[in-house]
């Protein structure tokens, strides 16, 4: 079925290429690249990845979201906007001085927003209301985001969340019990913004989209697969939410934010005792015909990093 895409030379901006949660932004500003798009990012500071982005074509302009003075340069005569903020507090400053700062761009950039499925008024998850916020800011400002509240947990956030477990112990813990998640990989996600973007009529502007999943496994599943992958038993133990939040806050080294602990111990303790169904469910045929390609399985991902799974 043909559908209309946007023209080679639009100019995109995205916010979060540097960010490591998924790697969803750099994955995007490649696919980007590779459509044609002229693309422009916001890097708080110098370092090597902003200098590589550099040497690759992109503008780079030095900027914050949480400082309003840094974006007027950053959001002049862009197309379209690609909006992720870190598993981490401001996203309502950061989507407050964003939406101001397009409201003088004329036209209004297209905006896709990269959002969670836990994004709501009233969710359990402190992170999960601050999205949801920070959403109803960029619709009150007229600019009707396409928001896409993805409907899964990013096989990334085993590495995140467990990988140092895995490597020292052989085993992990947390508090999703025996409950089945849903899946996919950051690249597939990234994948679903660029279609946002690179295929407007896709997912219409002014609308909340659940994309689904790849697949629904349980923790002893991702185990099992692990186990079989690495050639080592690994073994998973349910812990309370409150066991697991206070785990991942005092871990050594974590790079895991007190707000982050608090939110993701939550989704698992909920999904641990739910009884209603997801949002959606996981569907990789109809993620397929959103991306454009098969998403990718647990199994591949582990087989990708097997070296990180790998015990000391």
């Amino acid at each position: 079925m043909a559908t209309s895409t946007t023209r080679s030379n639009q100019r995109t901006l995205v916010l979060g290429a540097t960010g490591r949660h998924g790697r969803t932004g750099a994955r995007l500003v490649e696919r980007l690249l590779a459509h044609g798009h002229l693309v422009r990012v916001l890097a708080r500071g110098e370092g090597p990845g902003v200098e590589e982005l550099r040497q690759r074509g992109v503008e780079v302009v030095i900027g914050d979201l949480l400082d309003r003075r840094s974006l007027s340069g950053a959001v002049d005569e862009v197309d379209a906007v690609y909006f992720a903020y870190p598993i981490a507090p401001g996203v309502v400053s950061a989507a407050a001085n964003l939406a101001s700062v397009l409201r003088a761009v004329t036209p209004s950039p297209r905006l896709v927003v990269m959002s969670m499925a836990v994004s709501a008024a009233d969710s359990p998850s402190g992170l999960g209301r601050a999205q949801w916020s920070a959403e109803e800011i960029f619709t009150w400002a007229g600019l009707e985001p396409t928001v896409l509240r993805v409907a899964a947990l990013f096989y990334e956030n085993i590495l995140v969340l467990h990988g140092q477990s895995i490597r020292a112990t052989r085993g992990f813990a947390n508090s999703f019990g025996a409950s089945q998640a849903p899946w996919m990989s950051g690249h597939d996600a990234a994948d679903l913004a660029a279609t946002a973007l690179i295929h407007p009529d896709r997912f219409a502007g002014g609308t909340v989209a659940y994309p689904p999943a790849a697949e629904l496994l349980s923790h002893t599943d991702i185990a099992g697969i692990i186990s079989a992958e690495i050639g080592h038993d690994v073994r998973y133990t349910p812990i309370s939410q409150q066991q697991w939040q206070d785990e991942l806050t005092n871990s050594s080294g974590s790079v895991i934010n007190p707000d982050m602990a608090q939110h993701i111990s939550t989704i698992g303790a909920r999904m641990a005792t739910s009884t209603t169904g997801l949002p959606v469910a996981p569907d990789s045929h109809a993620l397929a015909e959103l991306i454009g390609h098969p998403p990718m399985p647990f199994t591949e991902f582990v087989r990708e990093h097997r070296s990180e799974f790998q015990p000391h």
